[in-house]
Parts: structure tokens; C-alpha cells; sequence
């Protein structure tokens, strides 16, 4: 299992720890130790599931517990997988969440199910590489992020979840043919200036839909009442709107603009105080929140933030939250997709798992 960095130090490299091993014996026998726990391997079980899944399952779940009880598993667990001690926590709100991810983490004593994910393809259009991250999610802690392009939008997909948004789902979209014009540093520091700028963003890209699924109605009901091909000036409108698209598709091309100074607005809350001074350009997105347990979940309007080809940032407007994203540089083995489909497929999947 690869874990990510103590919270909240994005740049520091990802943490291994195995789960289970395998000895290959002769005569194609083989023998599954769970190295879960702390009292050292013991018997398990693997199940090849189908193509690209297999279960584990722990036959000797008993070492898994500690002789002080759940309350000293819960202190190792928090040493281990926050970097403190529970009176480092003063946070009522935080202790929380950390005692809820404790409890859903280790009800399943290292019985589980894997699934084969791809990393997303790259292209030279894409503002940067694709991949996955590491991002500040407040008191959640660091959690992984995949990046990856689709035209004219981005997706940064959850790889590991939290009670209130699941694995699978996606955390932010960046609108790339919006581009934001941030305002000099000193209104910068001006929370409501910022969200002044977003929110008429937001309200062009709700009348640009709106027009888009007008277009879409009519040119229907032209195509059903017309019985000869369509004039030239229904040609022209068309060239016309695939020249717009290219040129906001080149808007994401231009990989080196001049920087600009950048500084978070007054009351927007960064769990990483280091986060870069400069960023490249900055695009209009969205982010998804909700209630414990994916309850009423909605998309929030944002700002993305383009620091360099390794670190970026997504402003939560209506959370006055800030999360820096820092580039996971694992190197993975045979984990490219095999094509563009098949990326969008797993998406597809692992979404629905999720929901």
C-alpha cells in the first residue's frame, strides 16, 4: 500500500507499507502471508476474482489486535498514519473525522478487493502532465488525486476517499476554455474581489450551456423538419463554432504564459501555509462537496491554480478552503492505459463503484 505523506506536507515522497506477500513454491504451489498487523506474517488467502481484480482475505485476524485494545490500535493507527498523538489534535471537528476513518479503515482486517487502475494518457496538448497527486483536504488529511485531460475540460478523480466524498468520484473539474484573469496582489488579498471574478465566470458558463442546449434543440427540429441538405450558411455557423473551440483548445497549449504573483485572499484557510508565491495562469472549475456519507452532494464553483508542471492548487469558493496538489513521483509499472477508451471505461467504473 502506498500512503501518502504525514498531513500536511504535500511534497514529501509517499510511504510503502505491504499488505501481504506471496512465496512461490515448486509445482506451481504457492503460500499467502498477511503482513497486516504488528505481530508479524501470518496465514492468508488470495482469489483471483476476474480479469484485473483479486481479493485478500486474512485467515488469522487475531493478529491484528494489541494487548491494549482498540484504544491502543487507535493510537498506533494515528501515529502511523498522521505523524501525532491524539493530544496533538485539539480539534473537535477533526478528532472526529480521524476517529470515523479509523473505524471504516480497520473493520476489514485486510479482507479486500483490488481493481487494476490505469494512469491516464498523455497529450501534447494537455497544460500539464497527467497523473496522480497528492492534495490537502483539510481535517481529512492528504489524500490522492488523478489528473487528467478531456478536450476542453480536466477531471482530478479521487483515488482515496473520506466520509463525506468516496473514492471514484470527482473531486474537481477545471473549465480550460475559461481562463481567470486574476486581479494585482493587493486585491488579491480581497476575498470578496475574488469571488466577484468567479461568480461572473460562473454565470457566463451557465448561459454559454444554456445557448449550447438551445443550439442543440433547434438544429433537432431543423434536422426533422428539412428534406434537403443543410444551406450554406448552416455550414458557416458550424465552421464558425469549431474555429471557437480551437481557439480556447489553444488557450491550453500556451504551456509557458509569464508568471504573476499570487497570494491566498483573507480568510481562506490553507492547511500548507508553503504553498508557491507565483502561478503560471489559472483557469474557472468546480469542486465537489457533501455531507458525511455522500449526502446531498453538489458542485461548488472554484479556482484552479497552475503553480508549475508539478503542483497545483483549487480554491474552494464556498468553503473558503484552499487544497495545494503535489505531484506523486512513484514510478508505477505497466500501468499505462492501453487507449483513451479504455482510461474512460475505468473512470466510468470506478465512479459507479463509488456511487
Amino acid at each position: 500500500m502506498y500512503l501518502p505523506p504525514h498531513d500536511p506536507h504535500v511534497d514529501d515522497p509517499m510511504r510503502f507499507k505491504p499488505l501481504f506477500r506471496i512465496h512461490l513454491m515448486e509445482r506451481k504451489c504457492a503460500t499467502v502471508e498477511c503482513m497486516y498487523g504488528h505481530k508479524g506474517p501470518h496465514n492468508g488467502h488470495i482469489q483471483i476474482v476476474k480479469k484485473d481484480e483479486f481479493s485478500t482475505k486474512c485467515n488469522q485476524t487475531d493478529h491484528h489486535r494489541m494487548s491494549g485494545g482498540r484504544q491502543e490500535e487507535f493510537r498506533t493507527w494515528l501515529r502511523e498514519e498522521w505523524g501525532r498523538t491524539l493530544e496533538d489534535i485539539f480539534h473537535e471537528h477533526m478528532q472526529e473525522l480521524i476517529l470515523m476513518k479509523f473505524i471504516y479503515t480497520s473493520q476489514y482486517d485486510n479482507c479486500l478487493t483490488y481493481r487494476r487502475i490505469y494512469l491516464p494518457p498523455s497529450s501534447p496538448q494537455d497544460l500539464i502532465q497527467p497523473g496522480l497527486f497528492k492534495g490537502t483536504y483539510g481535517s481529512h488529511g492528504l489524500e490522492i488525486v488523478m489528473l487528467s485531460f478531456h478536450g476542453k475540460k480536466a477531471k482530478g478523480t479521487k483515488i482515496t476517499g473520506d466520509p463525506n466524498i468516496p473514492a471514484g468520484q470527482q473531486t474537481v473539474e477545471i473549465d480550460l476554455a475559461h481562463p481567470l484573469q486574476l486581479p494585482d496582489i493587493e486585491n488579491l488579498r480581497d476575498f470578496s474581489e475574488l469571488s466577484r471574478i468567479v461568480l461572473e465566470v460562473q454565470e457566463q458558463v451557465r448561459r454559454e450551456e444554456q445557448e449550447r442546449e438551445q443550439r442543440q434543440e433547434e438544429g433537432e427540429h431543423s434536422q426533422q423538419a428539412a428534406s434537403q441538405p443543410a444551406s450554406p450558411l448552416g455550414g458557416g455557423e458550424g465552421a464558425e463554432g469549431e474555429e471557437t473551440a480551437a481557439g480556447a483548445e489553444g488557450t491550453t497549449q500556451d504551456k509557458t504564459p509569464a508568471s504573476q504573483p499570487f497570494v491566498l485572499p483573507m480568510g481562506v484557510i490553507s492547511r500548507n501555509e508553503d504553498y508557491p508565491r507565483t502561478c503560471r495562469i489559472c483557469f474557472y472549475g468546480t469542486g465537489l462537496i457533501a455531507g458525511h456519507g455522500f449526502t446531498s452532494p453538489e458542485r461548488t464553483p472554484g479556482v484552479f491554480v497552475l503553480f508549475d508542471d508539478d503542483r497545483f492548487g483549487f480554491i474552494w469558493l464556498e468553503l473558503k478552503s484552499f487544497s495545494l496538489y503535489s505531484r506523486i513521483k512513484v514510478s508505477f509499472q505497466n500501468a499505462q492505459a492501453p487507449s483513451q477508451e479504455a482510461f474512460d471505461e475505468m473512470l466510468k467504473n470506478i465512479q459507479s463503484l463509488a456511487t
